[in-house]
């Protein structure tokens, strides 16, 4: 039986979920609108991937007998002036993401709630590769962004980024 304090931050994290999907929609538009569609491309896949997690919380849930409460999703309220003011937010927003699961986590540990740690041990993971990937973009930027054939290149790069679906599988 999944602990009712877990089940109650995993609802909470499915907001969590598709709010960064909304962010990465808002950031993929701010790119758009400069019409760097790499860019635009690489954060329109990432909020398919924000969609998908917050599915996978929600299948959960239903998978354990808990119905998932659906809360208003924010909208996003960053505001982006230079090219890298989206990829430091997206770094710092994952990492935010990374405590929220952390504290899941942690709380699944102390109710010896081993289903879920099971369950979130893909996503513990997940994380890392999510903090690797936004930093590993801002270093790019760093070292291309400023020339105009750096800056293009990198955009080629970034625009054959394909989504890719959870590997985690629910039954």
């Amino acid at each position: 039986m999944i602990n009712k304090k877990v089940a109650e931050l995993m609802n909470l994290q499915i907001n969590k979920e598709f709010y960064s999907a909304y962010l990465y929609l808002d950031m993929a538009n701010f790119y758009a609108d400069r019409n760097l569609n790499g860019f635009a491309n690489w954060f329109n896949v990432q909020a398919q991937e924000e969609r998908d997690h917050a599915m996978l919380f929600v299948k959960f849930l239903q998978n354990n007998n808990i119905r998932p409460e659906l809360e208003a999703i924010a909208k996003p309220d960053k505001a982006f002036n230079e090219l890298i003011d989206p990829l430091e937010a997206s770094l710092q927003h994952e990492i935010y993401v990374t405590e929220s699961i952390h504290n899941i986590y942690d709380e699944a540990l102390k109710a010896k709630d081993f289903r879920s740690t099971q369950f979130l041990d893909w996503f513990v993971k997940e994380q890392g590769e999510e903090e690797n990937s936004a930093d590993e973009l801002i270093q790019k930027y760093k070292i291309f962004g400023s020339d105009g054939k750096g800056l293009y290149l990198l955009d080629s790069e970034l625009g054959t980024r394909v989504y890719a679906p959870p590997t985690l599988v629910l039954d």
